[in-house]
């Protein structure tokens, strides 16, 4: 879940500033992002929609990238994401149990689809 899968793996923080596009909709634009080995993720910040708060997904519930549209598409809906944790600056660790024991259901986007 914290890796990201073979075919969206970023060589360079290149997808700061994409939209981000759940299952049902734009939940906004990534804000920062991480390809550390077995602790990879992308930090999104929601803007207007969830009052500025900003999410860190695990790289693994991407299921896509469009380089071209400059678009990440995630599988995951508006609400399982306006339902994660709060992503504050000081819990960058993937290793923060909240994280871990919302995300476990995901797992990686090339397993459950």
């Amino acid at each position: 879940m914290w890796d990201y899968r073979d075919d969206v793996a970023r060589t360079d923080a290149g997808m700061v500033g994409y939209e981000v596009e759940a299952t049902d909709g734009r939940i906004g634009k990534i804000d920062e992002s991480s390809r550390d080995a077995g602790s990879a993720y992308v930090v999104v910040d929601t803007g207007w929609w969830i009052l500025g708060k900003k999410r860190l997904i695990p790289a693994g519930v991407i299921q896509r990238v469009d380089d071209d549209n400059e678009r990440v598409f995630i599988q995951m809906t508006k609400d399982e994401v306006k339902d994660a944790p709060d992503f504050a600056d000081d819990h960058r660790s993937r290793r923060d149990e909240d994280y871990d024991n919302y995300y476990a259901p995901y797992g990686r986007a090339d397993e459950v689809t």
